[in-house]
């Protein structure tokens, strides 16, 4: 299976695995599954650190570059078909950030790993629930 991890998702696997389902887990530690990450959740984190919503020990590029060391994830880019597919997605809350990430699930045809309900509901979008 070809996950993409929502930002919330990449962050617990790291920080706080206790947060994610049985399912999720046994999917992001299956050897045959390629896990994918999107800059923009890259963006996301450090906005997170920013607002203090988020600690890490050390600066952020040197967190990021140990955590993508150590975690073998691939590049989901943030590219033209990706933009413009995000503009033809409506969501109710209109976060920039579940908009891109679903339009690089389409545009890649990855599964999105989320807890986010909006995403979930979305009948268009391949998920995967951490229940």
């Amino acid at each position: 299976m070809r996950l993409l991890l929502d930002t919330h998702i990449w962050i617990w696997a790291l920080h706080s695995p206790e947060k994610l389902g049985r399912r999720v887990r046994r999917e992001l530690g299956r050897a045959g599954n390629e896990l994918y990450l999107s800059p923009v959740s890259i963006w996301e984190a450090h906005h997170l650190i920013q607002r203090k919503r988020l600690r890490v020990r050390q600066g952020f590029a040197q967190c990021l570059e140990e955590v993508m060391a150590r975690v073998p994830l691939r590049e989901a880019p943030f590219t033209f078909a990706v933009a413009a597919d995000a503009a033809r997605i409506e969501l109710p809350q209109s976060d920039l950030g579940d908009i891109f990430l679903a339009a690089t699930a389409l545009v890649f045809d990855l599964t999105l790993v989320t807890t986010d309900s909006q995403l979930l509901a979305c009948s268009w979008l391949k998920t995967l629930p951490n229940h």
